[in-house]
């Protein structure tokens, strides 16, 4: 039964995963010359300490709420805590650079169960009525996530050690399991058997083109291994696709897709993240290597930028349960765009701190305005019994965006530029800020091809019965 109170704990357990989950994907950004001064390790090494967490999480982030739909979605979400508590200990207590990337990609996994779980635990939770709110807060706990990961990073691994990045995550785990197991109810998917095919090929896909992404900051991307993991990736994925059609029951029917409320939001989540995860990548080295901050004066210096999320959030989910949630999410990707283009515009080595803010909080207030409709949209485009699934494929999607934003702007800044001196770094960065800002102005265009009455609520449907376009 959906009560205040049950919504209430379900709001609570999901955000603090969230906040776990989304806090390590940026706070070791800052701690790798500190990692690097004490495990030693080269360039590559210390690259793959972040994206070893990628790969896992995205590779993995459909399988996880398949699973989930299943076996249970308390039951593989506690799993899920576990696994990535444990690996958290582990990076903490890592005694050498290969050690510490084993745990980050044990971390990877343990959140790509998680993680699309918690959106679908809050939806059975929380009363129709009042999910657009309830989303916009757990958008809000995320965008927290975002504003202090960079500053508790940067503070613990200046005033304590690296390793309390990871230690940080070992309290908070053990409390969510009892919270978890008491708290939240259980709830499946659709009951069917798990599609081992589909599993195959999707994995195995997103694999071959994360790892290619990956691989082409340090090998290039004409380099034979690049290509032929590019390669082996597009073949499996579009695999996954032809099965997804023809299966009986697929791990990801492609029916969805006949949705235009659900392939238009993907499509936009993954251009939005291909634009912005680019650009911060790129923005946060700007702020450390060429404005000269330290890890901590950095964070606390993208707090108007990164903290905006939690004002914006709230606000985005009651707009979008009063006037829909196809123009909240159009007008902060809108924003986006604005933000990156302003950023664009005044890079250079001596910019004044002043000049940047309009940027930071116009870029934070579209970021902020986007996560919560963009939830709802995806949850309410699907039957209940398939929001699971739908969680993951958005969730990848959008890690799949944030990997190839990385590659491709990095490459751009690589092409322009380098870390010779601030002037290169400056020549390198604004062309990419300018392909971020073009990005995510096409995902706000693809935005307004989201039927103008999306985002209501999903109706349970026959088994058989297919999604119409426009749902």
């Amino acid at each position: 039964m959906q009560s205040p109170r049950t919504a209430g704990w379900a709001l609570l357990i999901t955000g603090i995963a969230g906040f776990m989950a989304a806090l390590d994907n940026l706070v070791v950004t800052t701690a790798l010359p500190a990692i690097r001064e004490d495990l030693g390790g080269a360039l590559g090494d210390l690259e793959w300490t972040v994206n070893a967490y990628t790969l896992t999480f995205a590779v993995l982030l459909m399988f996880g709420a398949a699973l989930g739909d299943r076996f249970g979605r308390r039951r593989l979400f506690m799993i899920g805590v576990t696994i990535f508590t444990g690996a958290s200990a582990a990076a903490a207590l890592a005694p050498g650079i290969e050690a510490l990337i084993a745990a980050r990609a044990v971390q990877g996994a343990g959140a790509a169960i998680m993680m699309p779980l918690t959106l679908t635990l809050l939806t059975d939770a929380v009363p129709a009525e009042r999910r657009g709110m309830a989303y916009g807060i757990k958008g809000a706990v995320d965008g927290l996530a975002v504003a202090t990961g960079p500053l508790i990073g940067g503070t613990l691994t200046e005033h304590v050690s690296w390793q309390w990045i990871f230690w940080l995550n070992v309290p908070l785990g053990l409390a969510l399991l009892p919270l978890a197991r008491l708290r939240l109810r259980e709830s499946h998917g659709t009951g069917a058997r798990l599609d081992a095919t589909g599993t195959l090929l999707v994995s195995g896909g997103l694999f071959g083109v994360v790892y290619g992404l990956i691989s082409s900051h340090s090998d290039g991307w004409t380099s034979a291994k690049v290509l032929a993991s590019l390669t082996a990736g597009a073949a499996l994925l579009c695999g996954f696709v032809v099965h997804g059609a023809r299966a009986k029951n697929p791990m990801l029917p492609m029916r969805l897709f006949r949705s235009r409320a659900f392939s238009a939001v993907n499509s936009a989540s993954l251009l939005m993240f291909f634009g912005m995860f680019g650009s911060i990548f790129l923005l946060s080295q700007f702020l450390q290597n060429v404005v000269g901050y330290s890890p901590t004066e950095a964070g606390l210096r993208m707090l108007p930028w990164t903290a905006m999320p939690m004002v914006a959030a709230p606000l985005s989910g009651l707009l979008a349960d009063r006037i829909g949630s196809r123009p909240v999410v159009a007008v902060g990707l809108g924003l986006q765009a604005l933000g990156l283009a302003l950023f664009a515009f005044v890079v250079d080595p001596d910019v004044s701190y002043a000049a940047q803010l309009p940027a930071m909080i116009v870029s934070g207030v579209g970021m902020g305005l986007f996560f919560a409709p963009a939830a709802k949209l995806v949850m309410s485009s699907v039957r209940p019994a398939e929001q699971g699934i739908a969680s993951g494929a958005n969730s990848a999607l959008r890690e799949v965006g944030g990997a190839l934003g990385i590659a491709v702007l990095g490459s751009v800044f690589a092409a322009q530029g380098g870390y010779g001196s601030p002037t290169l770094f400056v020549d390198g960065l604004t062309p990419a800020l300018w392909g971020g800002a073009a990005m995510v102005a096409v995902a706000a265009l693809a935005a307004l091809l989201i039927p103008a009455r999306a985002g209501g609520t999903a109706r349970p449907e026959p088994e058989t019965a297919r999604v119409p376009a426009g749902v």
